[in-house]
């Protein structure tokens, strides 16, 4: 391999001659060998675009850097944002805890690749733009990663994750309207109770999608709230009045999110209470989906050794040795990718309740395990609409059986003959392997019609009439 030699304030680094990182990056590869390399997530590296972009032309604005020098940012930004320079940020997200060695990636990249935009040789003596004080001017590590951390968290959520579970929970209500008439029982304990819809059970399934994506929406306001502007402790020190504000809003052009200024950046940059909320909103739709997935798991379970309720797609065999056996392999996939969301909730509450005075040094762990957990949300969500949810039918000769052989049907004769009777009912029922109408005649308690009349599993999902 062919290196070039960088500078910094320590000295030479020698630098592979085909990437546009510099001595800062390299010595960040050197240092921290832990885990794969290039680990940093991309979405946050192309949020850097975004960020690096909107502040050269907020500085252009209050006369800090000229229109040359911006043009050749704003390009490479582009391409940062476009993904075209994707090899050329290899760092690892076990590094400072402030993210300034990725900081200082994305200034070396932008400054070496507009050196060869601006047709020279990637050497110091060409160099057109500097790191710091041009690509870097009015900003430090500890205002842009926590940026670009929001503008990520923020872009993943309202383009992936939100949508993805919306066509889930629209899927689930879309059952729950086809199964709307089936009656089924009932089970509360993981035990025989009184009877509903199988459409009802679904809608529960909905309901609770629909409650999480509303628990995610109500995150996005402090989401929002952008750290840019404050630089090192959250004072604004060498920016000039009115530039937070200003960086803000032309990132809100950029992205056409409704991006502002952290109105207190001592909070914004010293904490990260904003991505521990919204992972908290995460978190409580993969505990949503943890416990659709096993109920769907456990209504399909069988085919005829389980409840087999519900017919599930066969989509792969499912065993090695067994011939002909099928598996709920999307529910299996999905409720795994729940107990990964969990893990990381702890994660990122460890690391967000560590931060100490100005600055919280958990940031690339707390970004890398959120989008992470976004991703995954919203890859599972949408597999598991495709390849199970929509090809869902019911068993319904399993459902009725289920039905009339339950006993806790009796619960409707409670208001006529009262709960202590209705229960002697149940249980003469069960102790003599009898139906329940056969033990509620034989108890004298009440007649065969007056059994029909009153139990009726249909009338039994809905409240009673007066």
């Amino acid at each position: 391999m062919k290196y070039r030699i960088e500078r910094d304030t320590l000295g030479e680094v020698e630098v592979p001659v085909d990437k546009y990182w510099g001595a800062q990056t390299q010595r960040s590869i050197e240092n921290f060998r832990i885990g794969p390399p290039s680990s940093m997530p991309m979405e946050l590296i192309h949020a850097y675009g975004y960020l690096k972009k909107a502040v050269a032309l907020t500085n252009q604005k209050f006369g800090l850097l000229s229109a040359r020098k911006v043009a050749l940012i704003t390009q490479v930004c582009d391409e940062i944002i476009a993904g075209q320079l994707d090899a050329h940020f290899p760092l690892v997200i076990w590094q400072t805890g402030s993210g300034t060695q990725t900081n200082m990636n994305v200034n070396e990249v932008i400054a070496n690749r507009a050196t060869i935009l601006a047709g020279h040789k990637l050497e110091a003596k060409h160099r057109v733009l500097h790191p710091n004080d041009d690509v870097n001017r009015s900003q430090s590590s500890n205002d842009t990663f926590p940026t670009a951390m929001h503008l990520a968290a923020y872009k993943v959520l309202v383009e992936r994750v939100i949508p993805q579970v919306k066509q889930l929970q629209d899927g689930l209500e879309l059952k729950a309207e086809q199964f709307k008439e089936l009656v089924k029982i009932g089970r509360t304990h993981a035990m025989d109770a009184t009877p509903l819809t199988l459409g009802q059970e679904f809608s529960g399934y909905a309901s609770q999608l629909h409650h999480g994506i509303q628990a995610l929406k109500n995150t996005l306001p402090h989401l929002a709230e952008l750290a840019i502007g404050g630089t090192a402790v959250g004072t604004g020190l060498n920016t000039p009045k009115g530039f937070a504000s200003e960086a803000a809003s032309m990132l809100t052009k950029l992205t056409g999110l409704p991006f502002v200024s952290a109105p207190n950046k001592f909070e914004a940059q010293a904490a990260h209470d904003a991505l521990i909320e919204a992972h908290g909103a995460l978190k409580r739709l993969a505990v949503s989906l943890m416990k659709i997935g096993n109920d769907i798991r456990l209504l399909a379970s069988g085919p005829r050794c389980g409840i087999s309720e519900l017919l599930l797609p066969a989509n792969e065999p499912g065993s090695s040795i067994m011939p002909g056996k099928v598996n709920p392999t999307q529910i299996e996939a999905l409720t795994m990718v729940c107990a990964q969301i969990m893990g990381n909730d702890t994660t990122l509450s460890v690391a967000g309740s560590s931060g100490q005075f100005e600055l919280n040094t958990f940031k690339p762990v707390i970004i890398a395990n959120f989008l992470q957990s976004a991703n995954l949300l919203a890859d599972s969500c949408t597999s598991f609409f495709e390849k199970c949810v929509v090809g869902i039918e019911a068993n319904h000769t399993q459902i009725a059986e289920h039905l009339n052989n339950s006993l806790m049907l009796v619960t409707a004769l409670a208001p006529h003959i009262g709960y202590e009777q209705a229960a002697v009912i149940a249980k003469k029922a069960h102790a003599e392997a009898k139906t329940l109408k056969q033990a509620a005649i034989e108890s004298g308690l009440l007649t065969a019609n007056e059994f029909d009349q009153w139990v009726d599993p249909i009338a039994m999902t809905k409240p009673r009439k007066a």
